[in-house]
């Protein structure tokens, strides 16, 4: 495929008494409204994790946001926003929220949106989660049955990444689970169309 120019990238800093969030800002020259809405989504994004954090009552509380990029070529913006909060007790708590992007479109893609119509996208992920909680004996809190439908995840170059929260299949002690599955893997069942159709392309 053709070369895409990637998404300009800048860091915003907001500052608040014990709130420090640093946020990225998309620009698409050419493209301004796609970027306006990713940027949109983005800070949509940021203040849920603001308010899923809670209270910030307690004196010693202290907050502080930031992100990673994990893609941002062929055309696709990948990225995630952490959380970490302070709020009193044992220790904090991180919180993540995922975002991917067309950048043409500027419209968050939920994982349904990588695969075809009707194509059983869940079993698969499932299956492939499960056989790496088993090679890397990941200890879980409850046996594995397999992820959601709307289950998080970025994309990192040819590679689809299924992240869990903290607690939500493992304890504290292994923070996020992640599981990197090739792109390669998921073929059959791709969109084309979608952030993960030009990723299968070998180019």
């Amino acid at each position: 495929m053709p070369f895409v120019q990637p998404a300009g990238i800048h860091t915003s800093r907001v500052v608040r008494p014990k709130i420090e969030l640093l946020l990225p800002v998309v620009t698409l020259p050419g493209d301004e409204d796609a970027a306006a809405s990713i940027n949109a989504s983005i800070r949509f994004a940021a203040r849920t994790l603001l308010e899923d954090q809670g209270s910030l009552e307690d004196p010693r509380s202290q907050m502080l946001g930031y992100y990673e990029i994990k893609n941002n070529q062929k055309g696709v913006l990948s990225l995630s926003q952490f959380n970490y909060a302070f709020t009193g007790g044992a220790h904090g708590l991180t919180l993540q929220r995922s975002l991917t992007f067309i950048n043409s479109e500027g419209k968050t893609v939920p994982l349904s949106g990588l695969f075809k119509k009707n194509a059983n996208y869940v079993s698969r992920l499932s299956e492939l989660v499960a056989r790496q909680i088993k090679q890397r004996g990941i200890e879980t809190l409850q046996p594995f049955t397999g992820i959601r439908a709307d289950q998080d995840y970025y994309i990192a170059d040819r590679a689809l990444i299924i992240w869990f929260s903290v607690y939500e299949i493992t304890p504290y002690v292994y923070g996020f689970p992640y599981f990197p599955i090739s792109v390669y893997e998921l073929s059959d069942l791709i969109n084309e169309d979608g952030p993960l159709g030009v990723m299968d392309v070998n180019d």
